[in-house]
């Protein structure tokens, strides 16, 4: 197998709960390969370098194993390598989300105008008005 659809690889390494979440995720560009966009029948290929944007994080990861099916946690890990820059700043953001929280900015009900634009420069997003 030289190389798997992008949607495929990224539902079998459970980046994504179903195919169809990982093909919207490329069709909205949350999805790189190489520093490209990513379309969700673009092969991937052993080596790849690819960024992936979920609800859980900032993923860059270097490809190791290729796979068409979803199997276990475990396996689906054995996959891809996570980068040592992505991995410090998804524990960073984690940190922040606590500190959020222990700070009370984070609180129950539907978060105000102000609330969100607060988020969004904290994420480091940025926000044009």
């Amino acid at each position: 197998m030289t190389g798997v659809r992008m949607d495929k690889w990224l539902w079998a390494a459970r980046f994504f709960k179903t195919r169809a979440l990982a093909a919207d995720a490329c069709e909205l560009g949350r999805i790189e390969s190489n520093g490209q966009r990513a379309k969700a029948a673009r092969e991937v290929r052993v080596g790849d370098l690819l960024g992936v944007k979920t609800e859980a994080g900032d993923f860059r990861v270097e490809v190791l194993l290729l796979s068409e099916v979803r199997g276990p946690a475990a396996v689906a890990q054995t996959l891809y390598r996570e980068t040592e820059e992505s991995r410090e700043l998804r524990l960073k953001a984690a940190e922040e989300r606590k500190e959020m929280l222990r700070l009370g900015v984070l609180t129950e009900g539907k978060p105000s105008k102000r609330d969100r634009q607060e988020r969004s420069r904290l994420r480091g997003k940025i926000h044009r008005f």
